[in-house]
């Protein structure tokens, strides 16, 4: 009975984390300069140098071969990664002209814009 208490709180929390995530990169693209008319997408990563690279090329294929055509770009914030990630991630930029690789720093920045405004 624990188990089962303990399994749906964190199911819970894990759901509203997810939902302020959705609702903050909603509100981060509809405020800063990134407003425009298709649709940007958001991601941070540390430290997953083994897993990156097919999971970006997965979201990648989804995203340039599928039905989701509206994608400008897809951002990836690098979490001041201590392995390979972001010279994995700046060698797909490369390849991919939606995707865009930025710091921490910039993330950061692009955040506290939103709070300004």
């Amino acid at each position: 009975m624990g188990n089962f208490i303990l399994t749906s709180i964190i199911w819970t929390l894990a759901l509203y984390g997810l939902f302020e995530i959705i609702k903050n990169i909603i509100y981060i693209c509809s405020v800063t300069k990134l407003k425009s008319d298709g649709i940007y997408m958001v991601i941070a990563v540390k430290n997953q140098a083994n897993k990156i690279e097919g999971f970006m090329r997965s979201i990648l294929f989804r995203f340039l071969y599928g039905k989701e055509n509206d994608i400008k770009n897809i951002l990836v914030a690098d979490l001041d990664s201590q392995d390979e990630t972001k010279q994995i991630l700046n060698r797909m930029q490369k390849e991919y002209d939606i995707l865009k690789v930025i710091d921490w720093k910039d993330c950061k920045e692009m955040i506290e814009n939103v709070k300004e405004n």
